[in-house]
């Protein structure tokens, strides 16, 4: 598992184990559900290397980290055993809204990968279609086409499935209700002469492909009347009779009062925001251009998704995204202006220059708001004027988004007219990066990265590390070890040892990361940084601990040649176990280089490995 120690530090900073309700995560931050927020240390969170800053906010303790989010989700949902969040599990109260913005979050959050890809394969075709590269009257035009607009088209299907996930009930009843405003016995009565009816009640047939709302609230009575329904059914039969009771109440009832009553309520709220587009395109492109990465810290752009994709849905192209692009180009052009702007081997150089290649590539730009944004606060108004003239000039312009996608340079095609788009994207970048050369940083700033750059560069960079042997016996090379993942390097590079003592002592000073359940192997980084797994033994997870005495926690600090272990040699090979142990560097990509000491016989304290940093 990767980062496996520092995603250790988080759960215990967050309040432990026992203070998690959920976790989730977007593109850049893990969003936690606490019991108590009061007991998470947000201070010592944010001193963590790759933690960009924490936001508590909608309900939930967000950890921002950016582009390794994933690995460290992994590692911490498996190191949590996180279970599916059930509605019993609840956190501190939050208010009405802050609530509905999680559950909008919640929602949308699972399917962006989806949305989102979709959305480029739409930006493509136009591409293609526009250069006269491909017709859209062929049969190959067709597929792709079905490919970017089928997620689309089914979001009340995915929708229906994420909301009830989040809310509680049974996502693929959620699912399936969504489903049915779409089966074709339901959509072929749209647009019927005749009148129809169900039961005798008026209905009137509306169109749901591409919709929102209606499922919003659709979802939100059917967590009730699962509820409802398990509480008076016996539960020996409640597997098949709350979904098929579920299904007869919520598909008539969505059909005529939900549905039609969602629609309404979208359209009220996409014509309102549309009504003050219409009455000041220049005050609506500020606004939005300026004052999106400020919802986006608190979570709150989640707000404008419904009503974005309600505008994709009924005009086939919104404002609002074709005014907040702006936003995006400025945040870019800060983080350039400051790489152009900091000195040479400074963390804001490094730091600068990453985040602006994964916003203008992939338009995540979360890293710049909270790694520099946030930190260097010259840079706020900077972001307001860029980002606010950007979205000034799309508002004059009229310039629309035309496909749910990130805002990127490989989205261009996307947005309507181009000539508006590029120039407010154009400005918003030159005046962030500009504004942010010259007033960004503070002379103290300026000052403390020039004695950063000058230690930087008076330090010799490469460090050396060596490695004594933690096992005496016979030193042999990694390719002979009788196991494929280990003679393949495949887990690191490094050494094996035949042992002559059941004794391990740890090869550096440093801290032990890992100690495995059956006592095994063990994990130790050193104080250089290197990851160091000593494998005792070959397949010997099989036993389960036998033979083996740990003499330390995970945690501690050890010393080279301090007793790690011990164990049985003959114990194990009586039990038809190879005892030859590997002595592995994990994170040798990571370092400049891993020499291995051309041993015989090692005994403890001699040099095995020799690590250049």
């Amino acid at each position: 598992m990767k980062f496996e120690r520092e995603s250790e530090e988080i759960i215990k900073l967050v309040g432990g184990k026992e203070n998690v309700v959920s976790l989730v995560h977007c593109a850049t931050r893990l969003r936690f559900k606490l019991k108590k927020t009061s007991v998470a240390n947000k201070a010592e969170l944010e001193k963590m290397k790759d933690v960009l800053s924490v936001v508590n906010s909608g309900g939930q303790y967000q950890v921002v980290i950016g582009n390794k989010v994933s690995d460290y989700y992994d590692t911490i949902t498996k190191k949590l055993g996180l279970k599916e969040a059930s509605s019993e599990e609840k956190g501190e109260k939050v208010s009405i809204i802050s609530m509905l913005f999680e559950v909008i979050s919640g929602a949308f959050s699972p399917l962006i990968p989806a949305l989102a890809g979709a959305g480029m394969v739409k930006a493509l075709l136009t591409v293609l279609t526009s250069f006269g590269w491909m017709s859209d009257s062929t049969t190959t035009y067709a597929i792709l086409s079905a490919a970017g607009n089928g997620v689309f088209y089914l979001l009340p299907v995915f929708l229906g499935i994420t909301l009830s996930k989040k809310l509680g009930g049974n996502m693929f009843v959620g699912g399936a209700i969504g489903a049915a405003l779409l089966d074709p016995s339901y959509t072929g009565l749209i647009g019927s002469e005749g009148v129809v009816d169900f039961l005798g009640m008026t209905v009137t047939p509306i169109d749901y492909a591409s919709t929102v709302f209606p499922i919003f609230v659709a979802m939100f009575i059917y967590y009730w009347v699962d509820k409802l329904l398990k509480k008076i059914i016996l539960k020996d039969l409640q597997l098949f009779l709350v979904p098929m009771f579920s299904l007869l109440i919520m598909v008539p009832l969505t059909v005529i009062l939900f549905g039609p009553f969602g629609t309404t309520v979208g359209d009220v709220i996409s014509n309102s925001v549309m009504w003050l587009i219409d009455k000041s395109h220049v005050l609506a492109g500020i606004v939005l251009g300026a004052g999106m990465p400020f919802l986006a810290v608190f979570g709150l752009h989640w707000g404008f998704t419904p009503i974005t994709l309600q505008n994709l849905a009924t005009t086939g192209g919104d404002p609002i995204e074709g005014a907040a692009v702006a936003a995006v180009f400025a945040q870019v052009g800060i983080a350039i202006g400051l790489f152009l702007r900091a000195k040479k081997h400074s963390q804001l150089k490094a730091l600068s220059g990453s985040t602006a290649i994964t916003g203008i590539l992939a338009g995540v730009t979360e890293p710049i708001i909270y790694g520099i944004i946030l930190r260097y606060k010259r840079t706020i108004p900077i972001l307001a004027i860029a980002g606010g003239i950007g979205g000034a000039i799309a508002g004059i312009f009229g310039v629309t988004c035309n496909a749910y996608v990130f805002h990127n340079i490989f989205s261009a095609p996307v947005y309507t007219p181009f000539f508006g788009y590029v120039l407010s994207v154009g400005t918003a970048l030159v005046l962030g990066a500009v504004l942010s050369y010259f007033f960004g940083l503070k002379e103290e700033e300026v000052k403390e990265m020039e004695s950063e750059t000058t230690k930087v560069e008076s330090e010799d960079s490469n460090k050396l590390e060596e490695l004594v042997s933690p096992i005496k016996g016979k030193q042999v090379d990694l390719s002979e070890v009788p196991d494929e993942v280990f003679s393949s390097g495949a887990v690191g590079v490094g050494i094996a040892i035949v042992p002559e003592k059941g004794e391990v002592a740890s090869p550096v000073n440093g801290v032990v990361s890992t100690i495995f359940p059956t006592k095994h192997a063990i994990g130790i980084v050193s104080e250089n940084g290197t990851e160091i797994l000593i494998h005792i033994g070959i397949d010997t997870v099989a036993l389960d601990g036998k033979y083996y005495d740990v003499h330390i926690n995970a945690g501690d600090k050890v010393q080279a040649g301090q007793k790690l272990v011990s164990f049985d040699i003959e114990g194990i090979k009586n039990e038809g176990y190879s005892t030859v142990t590997p002595v592995l560097i994990t994170n040798a990509s990571d370092l400049t280089d891993v020499i291995v000491v051309d041993n015989k016989e090692v005994k403890e304290n001699d040099v095995i490995i020799k690590v250049i940093h």
